[in-house]
């Protein structure tokens, strides 16, 4: 099988030659370690060697306040450039003090058009750079409830939802707008050429749930199904991101269309991979299950080849194995990101 057959075959829970594996995101000082260690010249030869799966594609998008599609919004209605690194939900956005729709209306906001910052030709390049047998996976984001949350500050948000639903669904219907057309953007100019995108909100903790499984019903996955069903309508599938515990969400999911789950928080509470692949593992695929909070930072090779064969057993298909967290840390030894690759690897 190539990466490309492996992939559909996982998705479609259908036997496999060996797991499919996507390393993620490694953060740049990471990625730096590992070019060094594998002795190659850049991640994309990286993963290459390495046995990855996947050629992820960030959607670009250029404006005034960023470089980023997941910071396109100016929450703070400051004309300058968006940090991507230290922004937060928890600041007080600029509906901070709305009480009601007609407030949010009279704001003015500068909701941006998609259309001006995201270059079809631009992105026809960027996924062409992708190895012709690597499944590429188009990075959307389309983080409405984040987004949603900065728009108020979080606290002042998840207290709209109660208090005001009308003025919260206000914003949130833009943000959703902004990514539906940002997407149908992407996928108009790379037709044929892409095979997965990612979306998805962290909407778990630790050990449960941000919001409750209703908020969840009413607030995010309205906004998912129209990114899911948009994906679909371009044959392309959808793998559904969200850090923490997200268990009792996960039949909203489903129901919501996604094709994958990603990422297997391992140590969030009832996301046990035996859990998971009892209850739900006919009814879609996962990708991750390799813990990143304290297996592949301070665990042995050894452990980590023992994780990885423990997943393989539990899910024969249906388990794209990948860290539990999208984005490398530098504190993840080199020798066991090898340890997981290698031991993915093996052919059944």
């Amino acid at each position: 099988m190539n990466s490309i057959e492996r992939f559909y075959a996982t998705i479609e829970r259908k036997p496999v030659d060996r797991p499919a594996c996507w390393m993620g995101d490694p953060t740049p000082e990471e990625a730096d370690k590992l070019v060094k260690f594998y002795g190659v010249k850049d991640v994309s030869e990286l993963k290459k060697v390495c046995g990855d799966d996947f050629y992820a594609v960030e959607i670009p998008y250029h404006s005034e306040t960023c470089n980023a599609i997941f910071a396109a919004f100016d929450w703070y209605m400051g004309g300058t450039n968006v940090d991507v690194e230290h922004r937060t939900l928890t600041a007080k956005g600029c509906f901070a003090d709305c009480e009601d729709v007609d407030d949010a209306e009279a704001l003015n906001f500068p909701w941006p058009d998609p259309a001006k910052y995201i270059d079809p030709e631009l992105c026809r390049k960027l996924v062409d750079e992708a190895p012709e047998d690597k499944v590429v996976l188009g990075m959307l984001w389309g983080a409405h409830f984040q987004d949603t949350c900065a728009a108020f500050g979080m606290e002042t948000a998840l207290m709209n939802m109660i208090a005001e639903p009308d003025l919260y669904h206000y914003v949130d219907d833009h943000v959703v707008d902004f990514y539906c057309r940002a997407l149908k953007i992407f996928l108009d100019a790379v037709k044929g050429k892409v095979h997965a995108i990612l979306i998805g909100d962290d909407m778990g903790s630790q050990r449960a749930l941000m919001i409750s499984p209703d908020q969840v019903r009413e607030f995010v996955m309205p906004g998912a199904k129209k990114l899911i069903d948009i994906a679909h309508s371009y044959g392309v599938k959808v793998i559904y991101h969200s850090c923490g515990s997200i268990y009792e969400a996960i039949p909203d999911i489903i129901e919501a269309g996604a094709d994958a789950i990603h990422p297997i928080q391992a140590k969030a509470a009832n996301m046990e991979p035996e859990r998971l692949k009892k209850e739900f593992g006919d009814k879609v695929s996962f990708c991750g299950g390799v813990d990143t909070q304290d297996l592949l930072p301070n665990g042995t090779p050894e452990d980590v080849r023992a994780k990885v064969m423990e997943l393989r057993e539990i899910f024969p298909t249906g388990l794209i194995i990948s860290p539990s967290h999208e984005a490398l840390q530098v504190d993840v030894p080199e020798e066991n990101v090898k340890a997981l690759f290698d031991a993915a690897a093996e052919l059944n």
